[in-house]
């Protein structure tokens, strides 16, 4: 089963519990940004905890180990069960939010390739396999790869095996929902769903992925 996740990238905490609260039924995990924690705070995970959903902390951790350390450590503090980290800033780097992770009974995901276009400037072939495989050392759970080139997650995942692919890009992006589902994990859509008229209706177009 390839899993639906919610990108809940609202600006405000009331937003966000409507739109948790009519897609729930029709999804398996929720991911939240900057976005939110800036409007509301890391303490919008409280009340996002009462779906009884995995909750991703999608901050694309960037900086040195300690301070990586730090975030993480705050970041399943507040409630979260994984968090999502960049790998260009290396192994000692992602290792420290992978072993926060780890000791909280959480996950860590590493970003090999965006799904925008201008992820190919510096993040597109031979980089991103190159994080994929630090991913892998790093005992990482996952990787965050693109559902706007399925070729290259069939790349990626040649290199990670049966560690998780979590994609974004399906809807806003143009990725296509039918073609990335059988090569992933768990499918990321954002916009589709929470700028739709009918949230829930939205999410539920996305089920045939979940069977």
């Amino acid at each position: 089963m390839t899993e639906l996740m919610l990108a809940l990238d609202v600006l405000t905490r009331a937003e966000a519990m409507d739109i948790a609260e009519k897609t729930h039924p029709y999804i398996d995990a929720i991911k939240i940004g900057y976005p939110l924690v800036l409007g509301s705070g890391l303490s919008v995970a409280r009340d996002l905890s009462e779906f009884d959903l995995p909750l991703i902390a999608d901050f694309k951790v960037a900086d040195i180990p300690n301070t990586n350390r730090l975030i993480a450590e705050h970041v399943f503090e507040a409630g979260f069960s994984g968090i999502i980290t960049q790998g260009f800033t290396g192994r000692d780097s992602v290792s420290a939010c992978v072993d926060v992770a780890h000791s909280a009974g959480g996950k860590c995901y590493v970003v090999t390739e965006m799904s925008h276009p201008g992820a190919l400037d510096f993040m597109g072939e031979g980089i991103a396999e190159r994080l994929a495989a630090l991913a892998v050392e790093c005992n990482a759970d996952g990787i965050i790869a693109p559902a706007t080139r399925p070729e290259r997650v069939k790349a990626l995942r040649e290199i990670i095996g049966k560690k998780k692919i979590l994609s974004p890009g399906v809807g806003a992006q143009g990725g296509s929902a039918e073609e990335i589902a059988p090569l992933i994990d768990s499918m990321i859509v954002g916009r589709s769903i929470y700028n739709s008229e009918d949230p829930a209706k939205a999410a539920q177009s996305y089920s045939f992925i979940r069977n």
